[in-house]
């Protein structure tokens, strides 16, 4: 029987230009650095001021062969740009456990923001999206102790009310596990509607969580997400930079296969992303070792953040000429390692018929 492999799918994602003469000669320039995917951003910003400009965006990046993610970016607040839409509904803020309103983020439970993620993912259809990848949901978490945040969102009104009516309790002051749990429902819950709504409209849905214990979902809690039916891709982006003493292949490769793991276990399809930002000079090396771990690890669809080496934000990294051309090498690496086992395979199938 002859083992068919998953197509090798090399991702980055693109944003900080909307000027038409650039876009032809990037894309081409992803291309040309061995990658066959790019994730777009489409913000708020994008979506009041773009909407025409990103939708000759992604038919000039698609008539480069290029398949086309749509990126969520700030739409609720960070990662990404802080969220428009509190401006038009200032009631609609995350609010810490402590009182503290969050200036930048948004409740997940607010019925104006479900509102006006439906009326985003309209926007995305109309732009011609087909995939939408929700980028890093999470709730906000402050002050951790032993791993877990003393102060954390969402503690508004609308959330307690939700609380107490799922647990017959006020909610806490402190993080319990009701009160944990209830970070987790919230998010799956607009997931929930968020991406059956997508489905509805004939595009597919994938989701990254980040690493760290404070963020509401991560890999340890991605269950609650893992089970919805209209998501069909999750993952997760193993960045590190910015630890000390880590080691890029070990770090990526432990996170990739725990990723792969939870994936297989719901038959979801993944996601896993190489850092290609804040990269220090002299280590850009390391981005080779953390291609190759994801490749090793069992992953297809690897992703890097970002084109360029991010060298449009502050985050950039050090070296951004030197960065993508590693980059590109990366890519390149596994590709060849991807040409390789499938050569191998076709080889040994021709054997068995001898």
């Amino acid at each position: 029987m002859t083992t068919v492999l998953k197509p090798l799918k090399k991702g980055v994602a693109y944003h900080g230009n909307r000027l038409l003469r650039h876009i032809e000669s990037d894309m081409r320039d992803i291309v040309e650095h061995n990658f066959n995917l790019v994730v777009h951003m489409f913000s708020h910003n994008d979506w009041d001021r773009h909407k025409s400009i990103m939708k000759e965006i992604i038919c000039m990046t698609e008539q480069e062969g290029l398949e086309v993610w749509i990126d969520n970016w700030g739409l609720g607040g960070p990662p990404g740009d802080k969220s428009h839409f509190l401006s038009y509904y200032p009631d609609s803020h995350q609010v810490y456990s402590n009182g503290k309103i969050d200036p930048v983020r948004v409740c997940l439970n607010s019925p104006d923001y479900r509102r006006f993620t439906r009326e985003w993912v309209d926007a995305v259809r109309d732009i011609g999206g087909k995939f939408i990848f929700w980028d890093e949901p999470h709730l906000a978490g402050e002050e951790m102790v032993n791993g877990r945040p003393a102060v954390w969102t969402c503690s508004c009104e609308r959330c307690r009310r939700l609380f107490e009516e799922r647990y017959g309790k006020r909610m806490p002051s402190g993080l319990t596990h009701e009160a944990e749990e209830f970070r987790i429902w919230t998010v799956a819950d607009y997931f929930r509607e968020a991406t059956a709504y997508s489905t509805g409209k004939g595009m597919g849905n994938g989701v990254c969580v980040m690493l760290g214990d404070e963020f509401g979902v991560n890999l340890e809690s991605i269950e609650s997400v893992a089970n919805i039916d209209t998501l069909q891709n999750i993952g997760s982006d193993p960045y590190w930079y910015g630890y000390e003493s880590t080691d890029p292949y070990e770090f990526v490769y432990k996170a990739a296969r725990k990723n792969l793991e939870i994936s297989n276990r719901y038959n979801k399809d993944h996601n896993i992303w190489i850092q290609g930002f804040a990269v220090p000079a002299g280590r850009e090396e390391e981005i080779i070792s953390a291609a190759d771990a994801a490749y090793d690890a069992g992953a297809r669809n690897i992703l890097v953040w970002g084109y360029r080496g991010a060298e449009s934000n502050d985050y950039r990294a050090q070296q951004p000429d030197l960065t993508w051309k590693v980059i590109g090498d990366a890519m390149y690496r596994i590709t060849d390692r991807d040409r390789n086992r499938r050569r191998e395979l076709s080889r040994d199938a021709v054997k068995r018929l001898d």
